[in-house]
């Protein structure tokens, strides 16, 4: 590891960011560097960019590498140049505010990756109505003993339901053994609503899915060959890896967009930070034509509070802490 490597300079657009260790090892099952994240994110630029635009921004740091600390930072890290964005976001529990990286430029991101950050987890809301969200977030959450046909076959459920709701669904890989589906959503409800309508998808999932989705609460008294398909991500500060954000694991997998008609042949483990360059220049961004498909709550906050009727509504949620 050449972690006293001359820092080199890269143009991104109008801007130049300074990366200090750029042959630094981040990446040990082939031996990608600090300089290889950087350049692979200036690779899908136009992709990783739309998926953070506006939105408060966790940032999942490794200093020396995937193999070593994990760093969750929620306020921008100190020493940023006066044109990275941030946007301020209330914690209420603790009374307190943090600065959150905030998107709005490629140059932004390899900033970020200069301070070490490989994983980028967006808020589902964007500024300046940061308290309404605009992305209803599917996460299928596969358990131990679940595999990823099993993933896929809930995905298909999840596809036929949104169609029967009208709504567009866009599905990624999650950088891990499971897949993200996410819908816009007009900004007009708070996250009440919008984690409300979530489970009760979830729960006409589980109906059509025989025995296959586990909606119980507690991960420890789930089916462990089930799938979770997790409505709680879309409670505030709850974040997931953006689209195209890489996965801090040694093979440096990808959190890829894929076509429908691709979920059955995809493997996730073939979308990395060697693979998806190619396949950003073949395809484009797969979620370009998110912003265009915008969907309303309303038919689902019915199917809510029918499920609350029956005693079946969404769990309450947990206070959340300001960790970093």
């Amino acid at each position: 590891m050449a972690s006293g490597s001359p820092a080199v300079d890269l143009q991104v657009g109008d801007r130049t960011v300074r990366l200090t260790n750029p042959d630094r090892v981040y990446f040990p099952a082939r031996g990608e560097t600090k300089l290889d994240l950087a350049r692979y994110y200036l690779s899908v630029a136009d992709g990783v960019v739309r998926a953070l635009r506006g939105r408060p921004c966790m940032l999942h740091r490794f200093p020396t590498g995937v193999t070593g600390e994990k760093v969750h930072q929620k306020r921008l890290p100190r020493g940023a140049p006066d044109w990275v964005p941030t946007v301020r976001v209330h914690f209420p529990r603790w009374n307190r505010y943090a600065d959150e990286l905030c998107v709005a430029h490629p140059a932004d991101v390899v900033w970020a990756v200069q301070m070490s950050t490989v994983e980028f987890h967006p808020w589902n809301s964007r500024a300046p109505e940061v308290e309404k969200p605009d992305e209803w977030r599917i996460d299928l959450d596969p358990m131990p003993m679940a595999t990823y046909a099993d993933v896929r076959r809930v995905a298909h459920v999840a596809h036929d339901v949104l169609d029967e709701l009208g709504a567009v669904g866009w599905p990624k890989t999650s950088g891990g053994k499971g897949m993200h589906i996410y819908v816009r959503i007009a900004q007009r409800w708070g996250w009440a609503d919008v984690r409300r309508a979530a489970h009760a998808f979830a729960r006409e999932v589980q109906r059509r899915s025989t025995g296959l989705v586990d909606l119980t609460w507690w991960r420890k008294d789930r089916d462990p060959g089930s799938i979770f398909v997790d409505w709680n991500q879309n409670t505030r500060d709850h974040t997931i890896r953006c689209a195209y954000s890489v996965r801090g694991a040694p093979e440096a997998p990808v959190s890829t967009p894929v076509r429908w008609d691709e979920i059955d042949d995809a493997d996730p483990a073939d979308f990395t930070i060697a693979t998806v360059p190619a396949r950003f220049a073949e395809l484009g961004d797969l979620h370009a034509g998110i912003d265009d498909a915008v969907f309303l709550l309303d038919e689902l906050l019915e199917w809510a509070d029918r499920d609350a009727r029956e005693g079946e509504g969404a769990p309450e949620e947990e206070p959340q802490d300001l960790d970093a």
